[in-house]
């Protein structure tokens, strides 16, 4: 049974690992940075909670400015890969439903990113804002 959750738990990173992938390597690889930052300013706001509110206030301010940051990465890639995919069926006579279908999945996997790096790190703000006001 325990070899099932591990094959599974393999299968779950290599199919992320796909959609990265997939996604772009550029406009991914700059909302994890922006995920990845956001979540570094967060840690240090909880930890300069007891020692300094007001370094803490600022890596809030921080973190909310990386993960909005990711977000509009995420939609940037979105437009950019849209106009992408339009400028190729405008080049091609026929298209395929399969294939424009495909294109505008990929298109979107950099939004859907951009969200969830800034819906975890909302999350990480608000519950940082809940301590800073006990």
């Amino acid at each position: 049974m325990r070899t099932l959750y591990i094959l599974q738990g393999r299968s779950f990173f290599s199919e992320l690992v796909k959609r990265f992938y997939e996604g772009g390597p550029l406009f991914m690889s700059l909302i994890l940075i922006c995920l990845l930052v956001a979540i570094f300013f967060l840690i240090r706001g909880f930890l300069s909670l007891n020692k300094d509110g007001g370094v803490s206030k600022k890596m809030s301010a921080l973190a909310s400015d990386a993960s909005l940051l990711g977000l509009v990465l995420g939609f940037l890639g979105s437009m950019i890969g849209l106009i992408t995919a339009f400028d190729i069926v405008e080049a091609t006579d026929i298209i395929s439903t399969p294939r424009l279908a495909g294109g505008l999945k990929v298109s979107f996997l950099t939004t859907v990113f951009g969200s969830i790096t800034f819906v975890l790190i909302r999350i990480g703000i608000i519950i940082l804002k809940i301590f800073q006001k006990s």
